[in-house]
Parts: structure tokens; sequence; C-alpha cells
């Protein structure tokens, strides 16, 4: 099988990548940074002598980039796992003027997926959506007048959990994203799910935490697990016989559950799915 992870130069995703390697795939790291990408292809093979490993370049904040990663890759891959994410300072923005957190954490999955199972036709393949914990993003619903997060006050009280909240009204969209795509999948080998790798720490999604922020997330770090534990529930959605054929679902701790109503709701899907097509420049039709 080859499988391709997003966000695999460390963290959750190269801690996924290694564990796919070591099951016996070709797995292809997709990272921004060369120097960053090879120096996570050195680390999973040292771990696992014999690695099939491969690389591709992409700045997966911006679309451009998405979609021309999308459009090379051949052969096309068995497994996508869409795992690159960030929390940046709501300030930040993409080149192409958009909001940093909103373009890489949903606009990127949205493009790359959508690009891959237009290729993949009748082919085989699942796809995996790295979410987050549904229990606390049923506080932060998707603002579809605002889905870049413009609207700072509408993020909370505290300044420096506003990001984060942003980063959770983005994960709230994957989920929504997911389940949109898998209706639009039905029919073929495609499958899509969601899963939540569970609170872990040396993700690097803190690094620019800070205020009361920063120190929650100090604080939390030494009472956690670490990225090996996060990648469990990816990985064996990817490859496990247990959820074979199963599509439109999210996964916690290798559970299917529940999320909150707000991302079930089949009409909030249909819109964040037209707004995201019109941002994206593309067709709202599949």
């Amino acid at each position: 099988m080859r499988a391709l992870v997003t966000g695999s130069t460390g963290g959750i995703g190269e801690a996924i990548a290694r564990r796919l390697a070591a099951a016996g795939n070709t797995v292809v790291l997709v990272g921004r940074d060369s120097e960053r990408t090879d120096a996570a292809r050195r680390r999973i093979s040292a771990a696992v002598p014999g690695a099939d490993l491969a690389r591709e370049l992409a700045d997966l904040s911006l679309m451009a980039e998405v979609r021309a990663l999308g459009t090379r890759l051949d052969p096309l891959p068995d497994i996508v796992i869409s795992n690159a994410a960030v929390v940046a300072p709501l300030s930040a923005t993409t080149a192409e003027g958009l909001r940093l957190t909103f373009a890489t954490n949903h606009l990127a999955p949205y493009v790359l997926l959508r690009t891959l199972a237009a290729r993949l036709g009748d082919g085989p393949a699942r796809f995996v959506i790295v979410g987050a914990a549904p229990r606390a993003l049923a506080r932060v619903p998707v603002d579809l007048d605002d889905l870049e997060s413009r609207d700072a006050r509408a993020l909370g009280p505290v300044p420096s959990f506003r990001p984060f909240a942003a980063y959770g009204r983005t994960k709230n969209m994957n989920a929504m994203f997911g389940y949109a795509l898998a209706r639009r999948l039905a029919g073929t080998r495609i499958t899509v799910n969601g899963g939540h790798p569970g609170i872990v720490k040396q993700t690097g999604l803190g690094r620019h935490a800070r205020g009361a922020f920063g120190v929650f997330t100090a604080l939390l770090n030494p009472f956690v697990p670490g990225v090996d534990y996060g990648a469990d529930t990816p990985a064996w959605l990817a490859t496990a016989s247990e959820v074979e054929g199963v599509t439109g679902s999210y996964f916690v701790h290798r559970k299917e559950v529940t999320t909150a109503p707000h991302t079930t709701d089949v009409a909030r899907q249909d819109r964040l799915w037209d707004e995201s097509a019109k941002l994206a420049g593309l067709p709202v039709a599949l």
C-alpha cells in the first residue's frame, strides 16, 4: 500500500508515518521544507530499517501548491492521512490573502482530497482526516459567516486563547468536510473518516502560545502522553480490517463517536462545502 501523510516532518504526522512504514507500507512524507522533511525521513529510516519512504514538498497554506501536489502524485496513494495543522496568530495571512490557520487546517485538505478523489475515480482508497476532541469542539461551532475567524472578539474574552478557538473552529470544519465528502463519494471505493488523536504533547501546535494560553499549555504537557499515542487511531483507520468499507464516521480511541449537532447538520455541511469551493476556486460539484 502507498500512504501519503501531510504534516509528517514531526509530531503526530511523523509518528503516523513511522507506524505505517513499520507495517510495510510505502510512505510519502509531505512537508514544506526540504531539510525538515529529509530529517524526518532519516529518523524514520533509523527507527524502521529498510523503510520505503518518499517525499513531496508543498506549502499546504498555499492552495496553488496543494493543487499542484494533488495533480502530480504518481502513483496515486491508497491511503491519505490529512494531518497537517497549525495554531497561528490570528493576524497571520498567507501570500494568497487567506488566514493561515484556516488555509492550512481546512482549505488544504478540502482541496487536496477533492483533487485526489477526482483522480482516483473508481479506484479504492482510504482518506483519514485528523481532527480534535469532539466534546471540546462542541463549544466552538463554525461561524459560516466568518469562516476565517476575522472577528477576533467572537472567539472569546481572553486574547491569548483566541488563536486556539480559531483552530478549534477549523477542526470542526474537518469533521463537517469529512461527512460532506463521504456523502458525495457514496457508492465509490473511497472511504472518508475522521479521528481524534487524543490530547498529546510534542505536536508543535503550541509554539505560538502566549499569555494565559501559554501558561495553560506548559502546565498541561507533563500530564499528557506523547505523539506515538496520538498516532494510534489515525494509523488504525488507515489500515485496520475492522473499518474496511466504513465511511462518514468519526472515531476516538478506535471507537466510533457522534460529534456535535452543528457538525452533523447537512445544511451546514453543504454551506461550508460551497463557500470553501468559492475560496479555493473550485466548482461546487465534486
